[in-house]
């Protein structure tokens, strides 16, 4: 059963859904994650990942309740919130953070334009938007076009022309709000690595680096997302959670030989940590 908390300080006037399970949880999980020994981000980032390995992978995990709260769930993750709540915890242990309200601040920033939870649109839904805004917080830095990525002019309007998929669309003021942002995304350029590209560049990605999946399904950006991690084999591997699997993974075969199984996937989007801002 989920728990609504009170209002923390760090959250204004808004709510947080989590379980007393999930609570305990984060405490044993932060003290473990205090001894992580790594030399760069990019490797810290890659250890904290490891650490959700066989976590299972849990579709919607943010769609509870009728009002969009903070939802810290860390017995159930997709795509999205792993790589979310990997960002919060690292951003912990590069501030020497400790405190539960530390985590929910840093997952309110990463997750919510602009750091601020203003209602369900205001979700980072689409991930082009998500690494932009987050890119402007100093988060990540996307470099995709240093790669030699290729731009791709492409509406986006999944959301839109899918009501019906969303149940929080169902509220009107929410379904117009959607459309006001996908006409703002409609304003960038998708910058992309072809998928025939990843061989020859995977050595300029590095374990920790955020990769998501560009695709040719019409009106969206990303099917997926995940942590680049070079493994022994000397190749790049992805370490995600895995819808097919049904738990968080490292991939096992490289991204590039990965990708080739998906028919949409067009190619990669690669944003690298920074996590200047906090």
């Amino acid at each position: 059963m989920l728990l609504t908390l009170g209002i923390l300080s760090t959250i204004s006037a808004q709510q947080i859904t989590c379980s007393p399970e999930d609570k305990s949880l984060f405490e044993t999980k932060i003290s473990v994650l205090e001894q992580t020994k790594a030399s760069s981000l990019g490797d810290t980032i890659a250890l904290v990942g490891q650490s959700f390995l066989g976590t299972p992978y849990v579709e919607k995990t943010l769609e509870v309740g009728d009002t969009e709260t903070l939802v810290v769930n860390f017995g159930g993750l997709d795509c999205t919130t792993f790589v979310e709540n990997v960002l919060a915890f690292s951003l912990m242990l590069q501030n020497q953070q400790q405190d539960f309200e530390n985590f929910t601040e840093n997952l309110e920033t990463v997750r919510y334009r602009n750091g601020n939870l203003e209602g369900y649109p205001s979700r980072l839904h689409y991930f082009t938007e998500w690494i932009r805004n987050n890119e402007r917080k100093g988060l990540v830095k996307d470099i995709t076009a240093e790669l030699g990525g290729v731009e791709l002019e492409k509406a986006i309007n999944f959301m839109g022309t899918h009501r019906n998929l969303y149940p929080f669309l169902a509220r009107d003021e929410n379904y117009e709000a959607m459309v006001a942002v996908e006409k703002e995304i409609a304003k960038e350029k998708l910058c992309y690595l072809p998928q025939e590209q990843i061989v020859s560049k995977e050595h300029l990605i590095k374990s920790g680096d955020i990769i998501a999946l560009a695709t040719s399904i019409k009106g969206l950006d990303v099917t997926h997302t995940g942590i680049a991690i070079h493994q022994p084999d000397g190749r790049l591997h992805l370490l995600h959670a895995s819808s097919k699997n049904g738990e968080v993974e490292i991939s096992e075969l490289p991204l590039a030989d990965y990708l080739k199984n998906i028919k949409s996937n067009i190619g990669i989007i690669v944003a690298r940590p920074t996590l200047l801002s906090l």
